[in-house]
């Protein structure tokens, strides 16, 4: 895949790290799987490897260009945090050992999964009639309980906990700018362990033509696509997009779906 291509999905990746708090992995594993088919089986966690750099990356440049009044909506939050950390640290130890197709095909059902909740369950496209205005929230949407299974889930499908967390932030209450929005130090909390894991696992023998290579991260693609989505983020951080709620939301379904057609298409 051309240098130019990746640039440009990394143009993608900042679009979705601003808009929808996906810190860029919903659209980075797909393609990063398809850069990297050389790499026959490892590709898919070489994807996952990969992404959590330009995860960690991404959501950090959004986090710090976020207003400090969203961003107080995370007081409180720290066992939260936390146990997102540990989860991302035992998520990307259990990717590493896992088989490709495990990674690939859980990346997929999980794509699957959170489609079919988002159009068919009441509270995110179309609100539940028991959500109350964010304003009246005192208790950060996140339970601190789910901090562990959601930090392992997406650290080790490379997914950065957004697509778990901002239906969950939206349900509360939450307009979708907001949700995104906080979704990014979500993914950092998540992505920071997990990508120092990847970056010092042993490369297995399929992907020793990635080079330049750090552990299990395609450095190449990670420097490309970041060239991409840093800008955007950076841009659209200071003069965000005026989007409707209802279509913002309708934006992030329609997205999700796009992956996971393109997920289906590219079979191990």
């Amino acid at each position: 895949m051309s240098a130019l291509v990746l640039v440009a999905v990394g143009i993608l990746t900042g679009l979705t790290t601003v808009l929808f708090g996906f810190g860029g992995g919903f659209v980075t594993v797909p393609v990063i799987i398809w850069a990297d088919a050389a790499a026959g089986p490892a590709a898919a966690t070489v994807a996952v490897a990969t992404s959590s750099l330009v995860m960690v990356v991404g959501a950090a440049a959004a986090t710090a260009a976020t207003p400090r009044p969203v961003l107080r909506r995370l007081r409180g939050t720290v066992p939260l945090l936390v146990l997102l950390g540990a989860g991302g640290l035992a998520g990307a130890v259990a990717a590493s050992h896992a088989p490709a197709r495990l990674v690939h095909w859980g990346f997929t059902a999980y794509l699957a999964v959170t489609v079919a909740d988002v159009l068919a369950r009441p509270g995110f496209l179309r609100p539940a009639s028991a959500a109350r205005p964010a304003a009246g929230h005192r208790t950060f949407a996140v339970p601190g309980r789910l901090g562990l299974p959601v930090g392992a889930v997406a650290s080790f499908l490379g997914v950065g906990g957004s697509v778990m967390t901002v239906p969950l932030l939206r349900r509360s209450g939450l307009p979708m700018g907001t949700a995104a929005a906080l979704a990014n130090p979500l993914t950092v909390c998540i992505s920071a362990p997990a990508c120092a894991v990847f970056l010092t696992t042993a490369p297995g023998p399929d992907t020793r033509a990635l080079l330049p290579a750090a552990g299990a991260v395609d450095l190449g693609a990670a420097a490309l696509l970041l060239l991409g989505a840093l800008p955007v983020v950076v841009l659209l951080r200071r003069r965000p997009p005026r989007i409707g709620d209802r279509l913002h939301a309708r934006g992030y379904a329609a997205l999700l779906c796009l992956v996971l057609a393109a997920m289906l298409l590219r079979t191990p």
